[in-house]
């Protein structure tokens, strides 16, 4: 059994759709960012950055915190979602990288300033929107004749399809990306991913172009 401290964000569902791919047995907390829980314990224990998810493996007694390193871990405990040969593993690790440090980062600040605060800080919306156009731009790109970005589903994919879940917020047209838009719909549709998109609980349907 795993304990998943979690919320409705693109960082949380990336390990619930993960646990519902794998079919590990999970039971998932609630963390309302919205009200400050995570800056509250028993949380702050497992997670010193104060975000969520973490999890805590009651098989291995591992503790862990950000959402990559939890990917890792759960596709090495299980050897799936992860190729073992060399140049596949780092191929995955490259487009996790690319998540990690940078579509997931940018289009967190596109929710801030596009989403939620529009109208405040005009160069910024337009530094980060464009930035997210770029970035769509990138992937749309690596998808090009492929299903996946990284050979067959990985927690590459995992990773990024949370975020490209919220196109709407971040004023995005998936048909000028069809390459991407192919591969979000395929994604979309994996009773898995709708599973683990409603963790820890429902907010709406998973959205689709």
């Amino acid at each position: 059994m795993i304990d998943l401290w979690t919320w409705s964000t693109p960082n949380g569902r990336k390990v619930s759709i993960m646990l519902e791919e794998l079919g590990l047995p999970y039971r998932p907390h609630a963390v309302d960012i919205t009200q400050g829980e995570q800056h509250q314990p028993p949380f702050t224990e497992m997670s010193p950055n104060h975000k969520i998810p973490a999890i805590r493996d009651n098989d291995t007694g591992m503790v862990l915190m950000e959402s990559g390193a939890i990917l890792v871990y759960l596709a090495e405990k299980t050897g799936q979602f992860l190729p073992r040969d060399l140049e596949g593993r780092h191929r995955v690790m490259e487009w996790l990288m690319w998540q990690m440090g940078g579509f997931g980062p940018f289009l967190g600040q596109v929710h801030h300033f596009v989403k939620f605060h529009p109208g405040k800080a005009p160069y910024a919306e337009e530094r980060f929107h464009r930035e997210a156009r770029r970035l769509y731009g990138v992937l749309d790109e690596r998808l090009a004749g492929r299903d996946f970005v990284a050979g067959d589903y990985s927690i590459a994919d995992i990773a990024i399809w949370p975020w490209a879940s919220r196109f709407e917020w971040q004023r995005i047209d998936l048909d000028d990306y069809p390459n991407v838009k192919r591969w979000y719909v395929a994604i979309a549709r994996r009773p898995a991913v709708e599973r683990g998109y409603h963790c820890p609980k429902w907010v709406n349907e998973v959205p689709l172009p």
